[in-house]
Order: structure tokens, then sequence, then C-alpha cells
């Protein structure tokens, strides 16, 4: 039997973007824009939720193209709010337009977002070896560098919480549990 994290045994889709995505380093700006943007939907909703409409995601912000998504105008967001597919949140729209602009300054001030973030871990993944799920943080002093970073650059949906998620996701630290198989 394998052992997971304990919350990734409520569903199969958890169960894969456990033991395939999450904690793994991603060096690609596309997909950090993608799980940037997915942890801001996220705010106030279950993981899989957001998870589950992921595909839904995808074909409505132009497959995460960041210069596609930086152009979106108000009747693209009209026609997102009308769309029942993601999250229909007008903040949570905007936020990801406007995290777009912001992301591309940063590409440009950087050479890559990838340059930009993992210079907060120092290039390697920060290893925790936690036992229990209680012991996870929901956030650390990291990620509130992280988020004031981002908000001083312009980015919205990026507080602490999302930050310390958004570093879980990309591989910025490794949260699995010490009785994870994913951990080594």
């Amino acid at each position: 039997m394998i052992k997971r994290c304990a919350w990734a045994d409520s569903t199969p889709l958890m169960a894969h973007y456990h033991d395939t995505e999450w904690g793994v380093p991603v060096h690609e700006d596309g997909m950090l824009f993608e799980l940037l943007t997915l942890e801001g939907a996220q705010a106030g909703l279950s993981w899989s939720t957001i998870l589950n409409k992921r595909a839904n995601y995808r074909a409505a912000f132009a497959n995460f193209d960041v210069r596609k998504v930086a152009r979106f105008d108000r009747l693209k967001i009209a026609a997102l709010m009308a769309n029942p597919g993601i999250v229909r949140n007008r903040l949570k729209i905007e936020s990801t337009v406007s995290n777009a602009r912001a992301f591309i300054a940063v590409q440009q001030e950087f050479g890559s977002f990838d340059d930009y973030l993992w210079r907060f871990v120092g290039g390697s993944p920060l290893r925790n070896k936690w036992r229990m799920p209680r012991d996870v943080p929901a956030s650390t002093e990291l990620s509130d560098i992280i988020s004031k970073d981002l908000k001083n650059r312009g980015f919205r949906f990026v507080g602490t919480t999302i930050c310390y998620a958004f570093m879980q996701a990309t591989g910025l630290v490794n949260d699995h549990l010490h009785t994870c198989f994913r951990q080594k």
C-alpha cells in the first residue's frame, strides 16, 4: 500500500496530482503562471474544486499564455464571468489579467519568472520532514517575504497563505510528510 500525505487520498485526481506534481520543482514560466493563478483562484475554496476545474481554466485563460492573458480586455473578462467552468469571481478573474502584466514585468527585470522566484530559496528546494499533517504550516516567514515582494510588484491574490501553497505546489518547499513515499 502506498503511503501518501493524508490530503492526497480523498480522490483519484488528488492522488494523481500529489504523486506526479505537488512538490516537484517547476522551472517553466508558463507552469509557474498557471499554478500562481490556480492557487489564487483557490482562495476560500478547496484545492479539489480548483483541480476539477483545471482543464476549464486552461481553456479559458489561453492555456496560461501570459502574453495573451495580459491582453484580455473588459469584453473577455465579461465572457469569463459567464463561464461556468471556472470560479466566476470578478476580483479573481481581473487579478489573473493584472497578474499576467506583473508577471511579464518580472520576466523583463529578471530574465524569467523562474529566476526571480527560485532566488528566494537559493535555487534549491527547502526540504521539510513533517511528521503529522498538523505540523505543516499555512505560512512561513519566507512566504511572508515572497507575498510582500509580489504585492509590491503589483500582484494580487498572493497573500502569505496563497504564497506558501504556491511554494509547495512548485517545489520551492518539499512538505511531503516524513512517512509519504514522495518525501524523498
